[in-house]
């Protein structure tokens, strides 16, 4: 059994309405046009709002994993962190899996490994949702039973799909709104 915290019918709307654009161009946050020529010396060029909004978004993406990895070595449900970078339905569901994991005497180890891409900001430009992709890999973090420290079960981790709403707050900061995590083996 893997550390993520599974959403069930919101992940399948979010895959069905994320239709990724080239990973690789979204991934760099490259602007595809060429720069204007000039006779100064080079510098390189300020990012622009959108590509900072992706970045942003990124992060927080990142960063609201991070604090769930922290809180789920003791199943710390109520940890403080988990709002740091999660509110709504995504808090509501680190907090709800985490409870159940408690609940449950489990706790988890390990790291997954994260690779978050962009699919979509809205609106163009200067955007204030971004629409996250990623293929989470789980092997490594794994749930234990917490009195014993052994495996909860024989289920290996995975490569999981994984979509997520990351939104810009009232006072300018990024949080994950809403994610999906599918079963094992998605991607």
């Amino acid at each position: 059994m893997s550390g993520w915290a599974v959403t069930g019918l919101t992940g399948l709307v979010l895959l069905a309405a994320c239709t990724p654009d080239d990973p690789a161009t979204v991934a760099s946050g490259q602007s595809t046009a060429a720069p204007a020529p000039s006779t100064a010396a080079s510098t390189s060029p300020s990012p622009t709002d959108e590509d900072k909004a992706k970045q942003d978004a990124l992060t927080a993406y990142r960063a609201m994993w991070e604090d769930f990895v922290q809180a789920g070595t003791t199943s710390d449900w109520q940890s403080p962190k988990l709002g740091n970078h999660a509110t709504g339905l995504a808090l509501t569901n680190l907090s709800r899996g985490l409870y159940a994991d408690h609940y449950n005497g489990l706790v988890t180890k390990g790291q997954p490994i994260l690779n978050p891409t962009v699919s979509s900001a809205e609106p163009a430009g200067d955007p204030v949702k971004i629409i996250v992709s990623d293929c989470g890999d789980s092997s490594n973090w794994l749930k234990y039973r917490a009195d014993n420290g052994q495996l909860a079960d024989d289920e290996p981790g995975g490569r999981h799909a994984i979509n997520a709403i990351v939104e810009k707050q009232a006072d300018g900061s990024w949080k994950v709104t809403d994610y999906g995590v599918h079963d094992a083996g998605t991607c």
